[in-house]
């Protein structure tokens, strides 16, 4: 364990649900971990009991919160947990916290198997739905001309990246048609308890965590996790977007929180010391943009960046959020002009310190 874990309670020790199982971690709530096929192995899944009315009365069931990738292991899984672990009642609904992959991927293949609605927020589900379609701008392409521009000129990292032209529609090759729309500050209820969303930005377009204040419970979807550093990336979408500084600006939405709430995250173990996580998390990105503003005393491009940030070999995924994320940093430094941004004969981005 790093020193930064260490600083973090871990209330179920090592415990982890294998695949196919749960495990409780707080009334009415089970903890679910599917595989994924990257170098981030694994996500964890929520299911909480739920409840509807119906014509013949009140039902009960459970609301799935995220789905995994679509793939035939994670099918796999789910329907194990289908056939053994929901003590034969039915998924109601299923709640996305974003639009990722790991996240909304088998959405469209829950919703129909349990006639449920997907519950989602409009900026996520809008999103999911455009790169499910591979719409262009939105499609696995787009961010080849614009890394380019941005200094990823190698022909053996270019040619991995096209290696991942339909990325997103392999792993989300559906969406439901429709859906509910869930929104910052909403409340409803989840069972026997109400749940608050809590929106975020900078990781994706309007994340949403849910917060239960009778259960001391959140669970923090990507915005918070225990391990990592929540991946904060430009992409030709949006070019000159400023994530870090979004991401940052969300964290404050958390700091009312009890000091003992229960964090459920995407990523890692549950735990406990989420406002020591968020202070973490601000003294991470600091340090990157602290290191990037000195690397920038000369021209940099964005891929010049990427081995200052990133020390370790990458490989094709991790390479695009890498090169997203130092853009990322990039783009806060320049939008806070501390950075100029020169647009040089060999048609590369570079950023250079304002003297």
């Amino acid at each position: 364990m790093n020193p930064l874990e260490s600083q973090l309670d871990y209330p179920f020790g090592d415990a982890l649900p294998e695949t196919g199982t749960v495990l409780d971690v707080a009334p009415g709530i089970k903890w679910l971990r599917m595989g994924l096929p990257f170098a981030l192995n694994h996500i964890n899944l929520w299911l909480l009991e739920d409840e509807r009315e119906t014509d013949a009365g009140m039902q009960r069931g459970w609301a799935a919160i995220d789905c995994g990738v679509a793939n035939d292991a994670t099918r796999a899984a789910w329907e194990q947990i289908f056939a053994t672990q929901l003590n034969g009642l039915p998924i109601l609904r299923v709640i996305a916290t974003h639009c990722h992959p790991d996240h909304v991927g088998l959405a469209d293949w829950i919703c129909q198997r349990w006639h449920a609605p997907l519950w989602m927020t409009t900026g996520e589900y809008g999103f999911a739905r455009m790169m499910s379609a591979g719409l262009p701008g939105a499609d696995g392409t787009s961010n080849f001309p614009f890394f380019r521009q941005h200094g990823l000129v190698d022909p053996a990292m270019v040619a991995e990246l096209e290696g991942r032209r339909s990325y997103y529609p392999t792993m989300v090759p559906s969406m439901p048609t429709s859906y509910v729309r869930i929104h910052d500050e909403q409340v409803f209820r989840i069972g026997k308890h109400d749940w608050r969303i809590i929106t975020g930005f900078g990781h994706s377009p309007e994340h949403a965590a849910l917060y239960c204040e009778e259960l001391n419970v959140l669970i923090s979807g990507d915005m918070v996790l225990p391990r990592i550093s929540t991946n904060v990336s430009v992409f030709a979408i949006e070019p000159e977007s400023n994530p870090v500084q979004q991401f940052l600006d969300s964290l404050t939405k958390f700091k009312d929180l009890p000091v003992d709430t229960l964090t459920l995250p995407s990523h890692g173990k549950p735990f406990r010391g989420l406002h020591t996580r968020i202070t973490q998390l601000r003294d991470h990105h600091a340090a990157r943009l602290e290191e990037v503003l000195e690397a920038c005393a000369t021209p940099k491009s964005a891929a010049d960046i990427v081995p200052i940030m990133f020390k370790r070999q990458l490989d094709a995924h991790q390479l695009t959020f890498a090169m997203g994320e130092a853009l990322a940093h990039l783009n806060k430094l320049w939008i806070d002009e501390m950075l100029e941004r020169i647009n040089y004969n060999d048609k590369v981005v570079r950023f250079k310190t304002i003297n």
